[in-house]
């Protein structure tokens, strides 16, 4: 039928042989009753180590609905997944990782809501079987960068949802070539369905978080979407430069009083030396991740470089 739409399934994966095989037979599953769609699965590859592109070309071999796209490298946690979601051509996009830690069968119930109206449907994970103590770090983080951000964030989020074309052609214009796709869906002001999941713990293979990924991900999110952390290190910089002259003219002033019975002494000054550095280089990082951000941006690199891509 010509006025059959088609919904794009994007799911991007790295060293994922263990878990490539099931997550396609599950989403097989969860979109066998909807018949009035057409499907395209999109795998997109950051350049796996192990079987993962063997097995994804032998699924897209049998089934001309998967397609799949080679990157020449690793290019991160951030950039191929969300360079994946843009190469989608669906009506709607539909986003899940590939480790299985986003449950495929919730996929009819995102396109429920899409049919009801959303222009955005999120997947949300308050309670998760995985480590709890990372995860109560990321509550954490969720509501201080809420906290701090210029507009309200979706906590408990993965990206895990549907993105409706609109809502992806403004993201293609925005062209961030490093984005905090969770952020700049919010910036958007779409209204946002949320549904809620327990996230599974991850059965098989290696989880890619590690402390830098998830280090990235959290400082890029701040200097993303907030300036209170570079406005606290001005404010602090003018308070402490402040203070620091006050007492320099107190300790002056009680010298000249009490030439002979003041001594400076090595104690405050070794503790003001230690205490002022140690400000400006916290101050001078934050600095420096704005920085970076800002270089990131203005080298205008590609988001992703394909090696290949199949049954496009």
């Amino acid at each position: 039928m010509a006025d059959r739409k088609l919904l794009s399934i994007v799911t991007p994966c790295y060293n994922e042989e263990d878990n490539v095989d099931e997550l396609y037979r599950r989403i097989k599953a969860a979109i066998a009753s909807e018949t009035a769609y057409d499907f395209e699965i999109i795998f997109i590859d950051n350049a796996s180590r192990d079987g993962t592109v063997a097995k994804v070309k032998t699924l897209a071999s049998l089934d001309p609905s998967v397609k799949l796209i080679v990157n020449t490298r690793n290019f991160g946690h951030i950039r191929s997944p969300y360079y994946g979601i843009t190469q989608s051509s669906g009506a709607a996009t539909i986003y899940l990782a590939s480790d299985l830690q986003d449950p495929p069968e919730i996929i009819p119930q995102f396109i429920r809501e899409w049919e009801n109206g959303y222009r955005l449907v999120m997947a949300i994970k308050p309670v998760s079987k995985g480590n709890a103590i990372v995860h109560s770090l990321r509550k954490s983080y969720y509501r201080f960068l809420d906290g701090i951000s210029d507009i309200s964030l979706l906590s408990d989020s993965t990206g895990f949802g549907l993105y409706d074309k609109e809502v992806l052609d403004h993201v293609r214009e925005i062209a961030d070539p490093y984005p905090y796709l969770r952020g700049l869906i919010c910036e958007l002001g779409y209204e946002i369905k949320t549904i809620p999941f327990e996230q599974p713990r991850r059965l098989r293979g290696i989880s890619k978080n590690n402390i830098y990924t998830l280090y990235d991900i959290a400082m890029l999110g701040i200097v993303s979407h907030s300036k209170v952390p570079i406005r606290i290190a001005a404010f602090f910089g003018f308070l402490i430069g402040f203070l620091s002259i006050l007492a320099a003219l107190g300790y002056l002033a009680l010298k000249l009083m009490f030439w002979d019975d003041f001594p400076f002494g090595l104690a405050p000054i070794m503790i003001g030396v230690f205490f002022l550095f140690g400000i400006q280089l916290l101050f001078v990082g934050i600095i420096g991740e704005y920085i970076g951000s800002i270089h990131t941006y203005v080298q205008r690199r590609p988001t992703v470089v394909e090696k290949e891509r199949i049954n496009f």
